[in-house]
């Protein structure tokens, strides 16, 4: 399963694609980076041609890895005004596109993105880029934080269908 995370912004969108490989038999299921990065854009540039290229590297990201499912950090709350706003008009595109394709799309709250990836609501940046490279084995943590945040917002969705998946299964050896 391909997960597209992404972490939404105007100037700067953190993007994470990441592949559950199931293992079978002792081999444990295991997540792998397939592509992390962030796509920029120039605060001199107005506002419309910003969007726009937001959206056609949404388009290139979708066609290119053609993932199950794209997990978008919900806008949260903030003092800037004018920052929220581009926030959610990067995450609105990230949605459109997405189910454009034909592709299911869910949103967690950054809250919910740090209790699963750090294990608690609370957890600051520097932790939840040592979990998410933990998380993906990699050398060390992600960089710039943007791909990294991405990249736990996909984490997020893999770590909540795998419990969705438990719960939907029967028990073996349950009786009824």
């Amino acid at each position: 399963m391909f997960v597209l995370g992404i972490d939404p912004g105007l100037s700067r969108c953190g993007y994470g694609v990441v592949e559950q490989i199931r293992g079978s038999g002792a081999q444990r299921t295991r997540n792998e980076a397939v592509a992390l990065g962030v796509v920029r854009t120039d605060p001199a540039e107005p506002q419309a041609v910003r969007l726009a290229t937001h959206m056609a590297e949404l388009q290139n990201l979708v066609g290119e890895f053609q993932p199950s499912v794209v997990a978008v950090e919900r806008v949260f709350f903030q003092v800037n005004v004018r920052t929220a706003i581009g926030v959610a008009q990067v995450a609105g595109l990230a949605m459109a596109v997405a189910a454009a394709a034909g592709i299911e799309v869910v949103e967690y709250t950054p809250t919910q993105v740090k209790q699963a990836i750090a294990g608690w609501g609370g957890a600051d940046k520097d932790q939840m880029k040592r979990m998410v490279g933990e998380l993906l084995a990699l050398p060390g943590p992600p960089e710039p934080a943007d791909a990294a945040d991405a990249a736990a917002v996909a984490l997020c969705h893999l770590s909540q269908a795998a419990w969705q998946l438990a719960a939907a299964s029967p028990r073996a050896g349950s009786r009824a």
